[in-house]
């Protein structure tokens, strides 16, 4: 050992230190910091699929491969990161010993390819994440642009770092190539060798070398330790636990159900809660979980999330990235006072500190954070539009890479913002009052929800207190399919196709009432309990004495098909729920239904986001399409990346004033595939494309010709010879 290495050693080492322990400490404090959010004893476990789930998502990068043109570069840099830290870790040997390596696995030649080959993909990996983000730079795509908004210096000094520390590898195992301190074959060493015969024979060099590796990760861990907001950076270490924690413990991602209204880990009994001490939703940034917490700090920027969504998509103020980062930094900015024990009450008054100086000692940036609104118009951190601007379709949960549960996030604040602020778009007030004196939102009796059977040439079954044995479905209508014009020509479709494979099934008639969907994606969380538990008893008294397998419901309404299937056992509601498409796929499978005029027609297919994100149907449709003898053109937007109609997240009861209204722009989109007609298959989607192809008539952008219609629809044309079914 020479004086180069022993000084070089030293300071290595000395910075080194420094750099370690901070960012320990930084470690400490973030993990103290996301301990502040309210208790979740859901994520606990089972181990097993949970492990599973993990070691698929990271080692496979299943969630980041959505996006196929960056799975790849990413997936090199993050092996660099993981094992090639263990190059990082040499290069401390290294600096004191130039010939150092790792005992045993220094004297394999398998060793030395795979540090040769983390060593190339690193920069490679790197060099095309910069060039991916230059690429989409807002600069070139403005809104369009993932990156819009997303801190730019943070990503490129990562992405600077990682290809430094890669060339780094590459440089070190060329100097001990020169040295001769490894007699290795070309094929283990093919880059560092060629390099080695460019450089000096020097111990001192591969010292420096090693030196200036190591410096440059220090510098790293110094800067991120300073930030703990550095998704981009931090995101390495919590990515695990995010996924780990994620909602559904079979690897699911957290669409289909809410996640239940909780206080203090458990589901709220609106029976005991008490305002003062209940958390109701979130009114503020400790309302939210522990993983909640997580899904912030653990945000990468990448702004899949933003790309996907109809909202922003569309000129609307909301962005499911902004809305986290937003959350993140308020949440660590305020944190020193949460810390420190201060709470404050529904008024604002502080009520967790004492004293004669409550605030000593505490950040003063942290005591202003702490006076912020979490929702409002003016200074608050989330603003009241981009709350409301979401539709709730999912498309930001489907494809974020790291499992943040956006939608989860932003109905807790909508609950808050009803149930205790009473504060929320006017609209909702109309159509909160319907479903809680009329069962309905559009205000209209009971006793008309049989209306859509009186010109039908046959006898639809109504539920007269006794199903008979042989009756296999409950017919679940829904609300719009009774009472919205549109909605009934699907509701007599289906009927009539049910009557034709003679199918026996029952409808509860005036005893339906709403599924309480548009109450709970609206924040008003009691009102759903309300409907949701009267229909729980009526349908458990309508399977009385039926086993779990028999109690089947068919249900043409995709919304409906994912409160009932999903939500209402968290209520005592277990059935078999099948949506109208998969059941009427599954007849003409069995030729109960059998096609006999071909809809000879150009036929472009919308998911609902209800039917295909949330609950993963996207074959059983396009399936009945083609049985209806229909040529299917698919939209650029279609299955897991089908845009939102914009009726979700009780949208459909709120007038949309910014932007582009989403529902035209979805229309643009179909038209752009030059169909007869547009198919799908939820009678939300059917009233907002159908609205929207009417406005692109009226513009004279879209034929005459082109039509909405329900898939079902295209089936009876095909199975009634000759006769068409109802029109638009």
């Amino acid at each position: 050992m020479g004086a180069v290495q022993l000084a070089l050693g030293l300071v290595a080492v000395a910075v080194s230190v420094v750099a370690w322990a901070g960012f320990v400490r930084t470690v400490a404090r973030m993990v103290a910091t996301i301990r502040l959010g309210q208790p979740d004893a859901t994520r606990n476990g089972p181990f097993v699929p949970r492990l599973r789930t993990l070691v698929k998502e990271f080692a496979a990068h299943t969630r980041m491969n959505k996006f196929r043109h960056v799975g790849p570069w990413h997936w090199l840099v993050m092996w660099g990161f993981l094992i090639g830290s263990a190059a990082l870790f040499e290069a401390y040997g290294e600096v004191f010993v130039p010939t150092w390596g790792w005992p045993v696995l220094d004297h394999w030649n398998l060793w030395h390819l795979l540090m040769e080959l983390l060593g190339v993909a690193t920069v490679v990996g790197g060099v095309a994440l910069v060039l991916i983000r230059q690429l989409n730079h807002p600069r070139r795509a403005d809104r369009l642009s993932r990156f819009q908004g997303s801190n730019f210096w943070q990503a490129y000094f990562v992405e600077a770092v990682v290809i430094f520390e890669g060339i780094g590898i590459l440089g070190v195992r060329a100097g001990k190539a020169a040295l001769g301190a490894h007699e290795l074959p070309t094929w283990a060493a093919f880059v560092s060798n060629p390099l080695g015969d460019l450089l000096p024979a020097s111990p001192d060099l591969v010292s420096a070398l090693a030196f200036i590796k190591l410096m440059g990760a220090m510098v790293w861990v110094y800067v991120v330790a300073k930030y703990m907001t550095m998704g981009v950076a931090w995101h390495r270490f919590s990515a695990f636990f995010n996924i780990y924690f994620k909602r559904e413990d079979d690897g699911g991602v957290a669409l289909g159900p809410l996640r239940p209204m909780m206080s203090g880990g458990k589901p709220l009994d609106f029976e005991e809660a008490d305002p003062e001490k209940d958390v109701f939703g979130a009114g503020k940034v400790e309302d939210f979980t522990w993983k909640g917490w997580l899904d912030f700090t653990t945000c990468t920027e990448c702004g899949r999330c933003q790309s996907q969504c109809p909202a922003w998509n569309t000129g609307k103020p909301l962005s499911p990235k902004l809305l986290i980062t937003q959350l993140r930094d308020h949440a660590y900015a305020k944190a020193p006072y949460l810390l420190a024990g201060g709470s404050r009450d529904m008024a604002g008054d502080e009520v967790g500190l004492t004293g004669d100086n409550p605030y000593a000692g505490i950040d003063v940036l942290a005591i202003a954070e702490s006076q912020r609104a979490l929702v409002g118009d003016d200074g608050a951190v989330i603003d009241t539009e981009v709350l409301w601007s979401c539709t709730t379709c999912g498309a930001c949960v489907e494809q974020c890479p790291v499992d943040i549960e956006h939608v989860d996030h932003i109905v807790d604040m909508r609950r808050y913002q009803v149930l205790i602020e009473s504060n929320f778009p006017s609209e909702l007030g109309g159509m909160f009052k319907n479903l809680e004196n009329k069962g309905n939102p559009w205000g209209q009796n009971a006793k008309d929800r049989l209306a859509w059977t009186e010109d039908l040439d046959f006898e639809v079954p109504v539920f007269d207190g006794e199903l008979t044995d042989d009756t296999e479905y409950l017919f679940w209508v829904g609300c719009a399919g009774a009472f919205e014009d549109r909605a009934k020509k699907t509701t007599r479709a289906v009927a009539e196709l049910l009557h034709t494979a003679e199918v026996k099934y029952a409808v509860l008639g005036p005893e339906e009432t709403c599924t309480g969907d548009p109450a709970r994606r609206a924040g008003n969380e009691f009102l759903f309990q309300m409907l949701a538990q009267q229909n729980v008893e009526v349908i458990n008294a309508v399977f009385e004495g039926r086993e779990a397998g028999k109690r089947k419901i068919v249900v043409t309404c995709a919304h409906c098909f994912n409160t009932i299937a999903n939500e209402y056992p968290q209520l005592g509601g277990k059935y078999e729920v099948l949506h109208h498409t998969q059941l009427l796929n599954k007849l003409v499978r069995e030729r109960r239904l059998v096609p006999v005029a071909p809809v000879a027609e150009d036929v472009t297919y919308h998911d609902p986001c209800y039917l295909g994100r949330h609950n993963k149907v996207y074959e059983a449709p396009r399936e009945l399409v083609g049985a209806a003898g229909a040529r299917l053109r698919e939209m650029p937007r279609h299955a897991d990346r089908s845009m939102c109609c914009g009726a979700g997240g009780a949208r459909m009861w709120m007038e949309e004033r910014i932007g582009k209204r989403i529902n035209v722009d979805r229309v643009d989109e179909a038209l752009g595939t030059a169909p007869s007609k547009i198919a799908t298959g939820c009678p939300f989607c059917r009233v907002m494309l159908t609205d929207g192809v009417t406005a692109r008539q009226a513009d004279g952008l879209a034929g005459e010709h082109v039509e909405v219609v329900d898939v079902a629809q295209l089936l009876l044309s095909a199975v009634r010879r000759g006769k068409e079914p109802d029109a638009e």
